[in-house]
């Protein structure tokens, strides 16, 4: 029987557990062109205050999602890049799919309209899991980045809200 699941606002204390996350996500090599994890400092200051959620089992962290601004320009104040990330031993229990439609619900409180993600064409369940949050494929960005040696293919998707941004 899985254990309940409870979302709750990502704090400093949590940071350790959803850096561990983070760097279980960039080992995979489908999650991000990132190679290593920020300390708390650069990523407190990469994100938005508002929308930074922890998905807790039995008290621990399990995954997390996060928001960050896609420019300082005033007329993108209701866009935003968001993050997901489930860790190893708790993928395929529904946390990615239950912390991105409470970051959906929490994004339209506070104002956002559009929600992007740049997702690898390879990370199927990232792609799954947005697809059924309302998101949509929006274009493919060919050869992005290079990783490896080998240059990434970028799917880039959105989410419109039909409650924030309609007036």
């Amino acid at each position: 029987m899985d254990r309940p699941t409870v979302i709750v606002p990502l704090l400093p204390e949590h940071w350790p557990a959803v850096r561990a996350i983070y760097l279980e996500g960039i080992a995979t090599g489908h999650a991000t062109f990132e190679t290593e994890a920020p300390e708390w400092e650069a990523w407190n200051a990469k994100c938005l205050e508002a929308g930074r959620l922890v998905a807790l089992v039995d008290g621990s962290v399990a995954g997390w999602a996060a928001l960050m601004p896609v420019s300082q320009r005033p007329v993108y104040a209701g866009v935003m890049e968001e993050s997901v990330y489930v860790g190893s031993g708790y993928r395929g229990r529904g946390i990615g799919r239950r912390l991105l439609e409470h970051l959906v619900t929490e994004s339209e409180s506070i104002g956002v309209w559009t929600l992007q993600a740049g997702i690898f064409p390879e990370n199927t369940a990232s792609l799954r899991i947005h697809e059924q949050c309302g998101f949509r494929r929006v274009g493919l960005r060919r050869g992005l980045g290079r990783m490896a040696g080998r240059w990434r293919d970028v799917l880039l998707l959105e989410r419109r809200s039909e409650v924030a941004g309609t007036d």
